[in-house]
């Protein structure tokens, strides 16, 4: 190493405290840990040992891993060649992990590092003294998940007989010698929140009431904002609080409940008939949603910044999607200007135009909707933010929304009027071939005896599923001149895209 050449050896001291406990020590372990390591240095300064300024201290950090800030910059530090040797108190100061210490142990050799451990002597350059690192790390490794064991044994055992063993501390209660204890004034709150609902039957009356009353989450005393709560009630933590049996005193571990030694906020009745209620109005929806069947999830948003999430409702056994304002969930009157759109019409419609700013072909390859930041939406217009690595320009698209006897559709303006029946028809075809394709329905003949239509008319409109992308455009948009109606579809509707745009075109 250039290091020997010069005679000098750079010593980087490193030391760990799994816990806080002790840190407020004018002198505690960190220090007692790094006066050894410098007192050996010294020993080997015939050796041409120096100790580095720069000190590697992870007060309260497990060794359990290597996500611990102090090793990182050591680490970086070897890498930019500012080390040759590693000095820790004891092994399992640096890792208690065995297959960590295998990671640290290439790196070190790959710099030509030495690692020494003041209170066990090794050598790391021989298979003897490997042999013994990784015999002690194992032990080390082995007294860490015994450690681990004994406390979760300890936790399991505590809760099992009814005591507080750490959490977040419920709207109710607070924490008084490790117990919990009924804050009277919270406890009021809670039994006001469990009367509120029996008596509006629903979250979404319950929420608009809680606001009306003021009445918000539990305040904490944290020095990070986000947790400190005493915010509005939302869908989420509402229905959690109203499920939580810690108000009947009861405390919960792996999966059940046992009796607390906590006191009750409620009564069994009041507690079981909120349960009744909750499972009244559940509405039983369809699992294993995937991104796909949604793609503007997180990224629309209705002119008063509410996100607008996926819904859907089902008629005559089909299935339209939607995106709502997550407003109306109990809070309609802080909607914005448009509160629901028809999922397929608005992303061919947003897919379309980006298509035409970014000067993209139809069959491109190219996730058009992961390069959205933020579209928002009012009555006249959808303004779309792209990420900067698509286009700097926001795209602005205006539309609006026109109610039919069968739904609400949209119609993008300035341009000819699209025939809805034909749009109505396709996004029926797309609903039927989803249902088709999830397994739903295992046979044409299934879906048409739900929906109650002869399969064979089912045949002939899924054909419209197969449309190719530009007669879709001309249908959404209007295009004039080239804007295909429901009747000028044939019957018959060839697979060839270059052959449909000529049959529908002779049909015009």
């Amino acid at each position: 190493m250039a290091s020997d050449r010069r005679g000098v050896l750079r010593c980087a001291i490193y030391t760990r405290k799994s816990t806080e406990h002790g840190l407020e020590q004018e002198f505690n372990s960190l220090d007692a840990q790094r006066e050894a390591c410098e007192a050996y240095i010294k020993s080997q300064a015939s050796q041409g040992w120096r100790a580095v300024p720069t000190r590697y201290d992870d007060p309260a950090y497990s060794g359990g891993n290597l996500e611990r800030p102090a090793l990182k910059r050591l680490l970086a530090d070897i890498e930019a060649g500012k080390v040759d040797v590693v000095v820790v108190y004891k092994i399992d100061r640096l890792t208690r992990s065995l297959a960590d210490f295998a990671k640290l142990v290439e790196t070190f050799d790959a710099r030509s590092i030495s690692f020494v451990a003041v209170t066990q002597q090794f050598n790391t350059t021989t298979s003897m003294g490997r042999l013994t690192l990784n015999v002690l790390l194992s032990f080390a490794q082995f007294e860490r998940e015994l450690a681990s064991e004994r406390v979760k044994d300890k936790i399991a055992a505590s809760r099992k007989k009814g005591k507080w063993t750490g959490g977040t501390v419920p709207l109710g209660y607070e924490i008084k010698d490790r117990k919990l204890v009924i804050n009277k004034i919270e406890a009021q709150t809670v039994r006001a929140i469990f009367k509120l609902y029996l008596q509006t039957g629903s979250l979404n009356k319950l929420i608009p009431e809680l606001d009306k009353r003021k009445i918000v989450t539990k305040r904490r005393n944290t020095e990070i904002k986000k947790y400190q709560g005493g915010i509005p009630f939302t869908y989420g933590p509402l229905a959690y609080l109203l499920k939580n049996r810690i108000y009947l005193g009861e405390i919960h571990h792996g999966g059940k409940w046992f009796k607390g030694e906590h006191p009750p906020i409620l009564d069994q009745s009041t507690f079981n008939r909120v349960q009744d209620q909750l499972k009244s109005n559940t509405v039983n929806r369809p699992k294993g949603q995937s991104a796909n069947d949604a793609p503007l999830t997180g990224k629309l948003f209705d002119d008063r910044g509410n996100r607008m999430g996926p819904s859907f409702s089902r008629k005559n056994g089909v299935r339209y999607r939607f995106y709502i304002s997550t407003a109306l969930r109990g809070r309609r009157h802080l909607a914005g200007s448009v509160k629901r759109v028809p999922a397929i019409e608005i992303e061919q419609l947003i897919e379309q135009a980006i298509r035409k700013q970014l000067n993209l072909a139809h069959t491109a390859p190219i996730d058009i909707f992961d390069g959205i930041d933020r579209a928002v939406i009012n009555a006249k217009h959808i303004r779309i933010t792209m990420k900067p690595a698509y286009t700097g320009r926001p795209i602005e698209i205006p539309w609006r929304l026109a109610k039919t006897n069968a739904a609400t559709v949209i119609e993008p303006t300035g341009q000819g009027k699209s025939d809805t029946k034909l749009l109505h028809a396709i996004v029926r075809a797309h609903a039927w071939l989803n249902d088709l394709k999830s397994g739903r329905y295992d046979s044409i003949e299934a879906l048409a005896k739900d929906v109650k239509l002869h399969p064979k008319i089912i045949r002939q409109q899924l054909r419209l599923a197969f449309l190719a992308p530009s007669i879709t455009e001309a249908a959404l948009t209007g295009e004039t001149g080239n804007m295909p109606t429901l009747v000028a579809i044939p019957k018959t509707l060839p697979l060839s895209w270059a052959r449909q745009r000529k049959a529908i075109k002779n049909r015009l």
